[in-house]
């Protein structure tokens, strides 16, 4: 990229949904490109309850469009990516004295049929006394309702959304901040400056998109100077991961007495996840971490339900995110709404327009970014045709979204790569597996062995292809080995990247 160069779009912001929308919008023939201060999925995207879910609690709020439009989205993107997306069934027990069981029937009955399901199987109840489901819990839960959601590694979604927009074309900046966008004539003239070399250098594009998340608001006020009347809630969600509470591979969403819900969700197979909280966010958008009551409320909404009673001092890893929800002025946290909103302001004479995103969630983000596209249709000459709906992300070309048997074709084509490694590197990369494998023989061929089976052929393909810079990178967003692994691992993993000489490919990534 040169300075100067003109885009159609350029994107502030490289979580789900400005990653979506560069996806989208290279696919329909537009230059594309997409600047984020740090790495790809650092804020919002990398901190969810990873679920690709409708969101069965939303119907109490009557969100009917978006529940309808989000279970819709589960099975395209089920089929779009079977590598990091499989499906996962949820126990609800049923607890006296708050939901109706009536209630929770039809509830049940809508989500079965609200999105026109068609791979995942349908709700129904079941007896805790005698369904493994029952073993941890204790004494005195008789009833559940059991239902389909799917999970999702999160930030792996954001970096193979960003993947395939860059094979396509785009241009795909981490570590690139935009310090400020100002309209010049029929065009936005935007000043970037690299993080590592500290070097700025000013590109122009035809549409302007703010997609900086919780940093929308930011955006607009301190980089665009442009003043808009929508504004944001920030709500801060916080997660903590403990040993594994239970065997079987459900997961449980508990009801409490406050009538917000928790999960308690399977986790790196060898852990639970459990949250969330909600509690409004005011400071720093930097450093946001988990405070000593969520943590605390956490625990205890599980020690209500299962005979294991866990502590903070269980508490092997934990997160915490700020969503940037759209204020409906709601004065429950719970009943924010979590739909999106799309603010078009189309610029003086309808030239340099500027689309700024509120809102949104993991699942809706293919169906995000087509809204943005037909809203930008009268400032862009582009194919008003989505294409996304149909099309793979990067490793999901498996067959019948088949994962068990494309599983089972690695292990037969590497029978010398341990179980849990070809597990973890199927599930990551998919059909991409080979572009790390080469024509290795043995796991020695791959290089030095940081920890945990995490190797240097991984390390480069991860450099390489997706933006990673850190051992925090590799270890904790496009892997979560920093669970599986002492500190030793990373440590190794961050001498190692030092010691190179060459740097990471940070830009466009070359078609496959």
């Amino acid at each position: 990229m040169s300075t100067g160069e003109t885009f159609d779009i350029a994107i502030i912001g490289g979580g789900i949904n400005g990653c979506g929308i560069a996806r989208d919008a290279v696919g329909r023939g537009l230059s594309v490109l997409l600047c984020e201060k740090g790495d790809l999925a650092s804020g919002t995207s990398s901190t969810s309850t990873k679920l690709i879910h409708g969101g069965l609690r939303y119907l109490e709020y009557y969100e009917f469009r978006l529940v309808r439009e989000s279970l819709k989205e589960r099975e395209v993107l089920l089929r779009a990516a079977p590598h990091i997306i499989w499906p996962l069934r949820f126990v609800l027990p049923h607890l006296k004295g708050l939901r109706p069981a009536w209630m929770i029937r039809i509830g049940l009955f809508m989500y079965d049929h609200l999105g026109g399901r068609e791979l995942l199987p349908g709700s129904y109840g079941i007896d805790l006394r005698r369904h493994e489901a029952g073993a941890p819990l204790k004494p005195g839960f008789n009833k559940a309702f059991v239902y389909s959601d799917c999970w999702v590694q999160d930030s792996r979604l954001v970096a193979l959304t960003a993947m395939d927009a860059a094979e396509r074309g785009a241009e795909i900046l981490t570590r690139t901040e935009c310090l400020s966008a100002r309209r010049e004539d029929d065009h936005w003239s935007l000043v970037l400056r690299d993080a590592d070399s500290g070097e700025d250098q000013t590109v122009r594009a035809r549409v302007l998109v703010n997609a900086a998340g919780p940093w929308v608001s930011s955006v607009l006020e301190n980089r665009i100077s442009v003043n808009r009347t929508q504004s944001l809630r920030l709500v801060k969600g916080s997660h903590i991961v403990v040993p594994r509470l239970f065997d079987h591979d459900q997961a449980y969403i508990f009801q409490n007495e406050d009538r917000r819900i928790v999960f308690a969700i399977p986790y790196e197979r060898d852990f639970t996840l459990v949250g969330t909280t909600e509690e409004d966010f005011e400071g720093s958008l930097d450093g946001v971490g988990i405070s000593a009551n969520e943590t605390a409320y956490l625990c205890e909404s599980i020690n209500a339900y299962f005979e294991r009673q866990i502590s903070p001092g269980d508490v092997v890893w934990s997160y915490a995110g700020v969503r940037p929800l759209f204020d409906d002025d709601s004065k429950s946290k719970s009943a924010v709404t979590r739909d999106y909103v799309l603010d078009l302001d189309p610029g003086p004479d309808g030239k340099a327009a500027l689309l700024n995103v509120f809102g949104g969630k993991l699942t809706t983000y293919r169906k995000l970014a087509e809204q943005v596209m037909e809203k930008l249709q009268p400032y862009l000459e582009f194919d008003p045709s989505g294409w996304t709906a149909s099309a793979h992300l990067p490793g999901g070309d498996i067959p019948d979204a088949d994962f068990d048997g494309f599983l089972n074709r690695v292990r037969a084509a590497h029978p010398w790569l341990p179980d849990d490694v070809a597990w973890r590197l199927a599930r990551n990369y998919g059909t991409r597996i080979e572009a790390i494998l080469g024509g290795a023989k043995s796991m020695e061929e791959l290089g030095q062995d940081f920890g945990g089976g995490f190797t240097e052929a991984e390390a480069i393909y991860l450099m390489e292809k997706e933006w990673a810079r850190t051992a925090d990178d590799m270890m904790w967003r496009r892997s979560k080995m920093g669970l599986h692994t002492e500190p030793e691992t990373q440590a190794r993993l961050a001498q190692w990247l030092t010691s190179r000489d060459s740097r990471p490919v940070t830009q466009k990534v070359p078609a496959q």
